[in-house]
């Protein structure tokens, strides 16, 4: 038998190992940014040069991007490389994007019910955060748009799943403008938001009761409400 000899393990792999385990966990969702190079080093207790490399294997591996100016960015794992064709369809045929609803009413009924089974203190902290947020937008008459999203996101961030996360983000990047649009033309009442709030809220309270199959079925009422409105803001909206 021959045994190889044992080779150090450079730091910069070390570095990229760790920020790897790191997104895979879910801690950094796709579009989120790294901390800056100067603060990883600083965690890390190593020279500068050791993390841009780290971050160079990362890139390398297609798990970041980094921007001039503009800091590390976590990538999707879904492949964006030719652009985001499914927001270029719902750009140009805006009825796509009730097809793309219907995907998500079967994809985030599952996500709220693996989140009330697996979702952490954290988890059920940052959606009361935004549940809170919310609150305090309808009392000042402000539209959520941003935090509506952002809490589909944690919800399925909070499945520990970093399949459904990904795939969420991009469903949620490619919705981006044509939620915004229904969101302007569609939730325009104090009643509208005090109903979208609700929907959330038991979503949320289900979550954090454990209650999988309450969780499904509130998230279902939810994107159901949501589909007939973006079915109007179609039928209205030229395209």
């Amino acid at each position: 038998m021959k045994f190889q000899p044992i080779k150090p393990k450079k730091v910069s792999s070390q570095i990229a190992d760790q920020i790897r385990e790191s997104i895979l966990a879910g801690d950094f969702a796709p579009g989120d940014k790294l901390p800056p190079e100067r603060e990883l080093s600083a965690m890390f207790g190593v020279s500068r040069p050791s993390v841009r490399e780290a971050l160079n294997i990362l890139a390398s591996a297609g798990l970041v991007m980094s921007y001039q100016g503009g800091g590390t960015v976590v990538q999707s794992l879904v492949d964006h490389s030719n652009g985001n064709a499914l927001s270029e369809l719902i750009r140009d045929e805006q009825a796509r994007a009730l097809e793309v609803i219907e995907v998500r009413k079967c994809m985030e009924s599952w996500t709220s019910y693996f989140a009330a089974q697996r979702a952490l203190p954290e988890d059920i902290r940052r959606m009361d955060e935004i549940l809170a947020a919310m609150q305090a937008n309808i009392d000042g008459l402000k539209p959520s748009e941003n935090l509506d999203a952002n809490l589909h996101i944690v919800i399925a961030r909070a499945t520990h799943n970093i399949v459904w996360l990904h795939l969420m983000q991009s469903i949620f990047d490619a919705m981006k403008e044509f939620q915004r649009g229904v969101w302007r033309a569609v939730y325009l009442t104090e009643e509208d938001h005090r109903t979208l709030f609700a929907q959330h809220s038991a979503i949320v309270t289900a979550i954090r009761s454990r209650d999988a199959e309450a969780a499904r079925e509130a998230m279902t009422r939810h994107l159901t409400f949501a589909e007939q409105r973006s079915t109007a803001y179609v039928a209205r909206t030229p395209n």
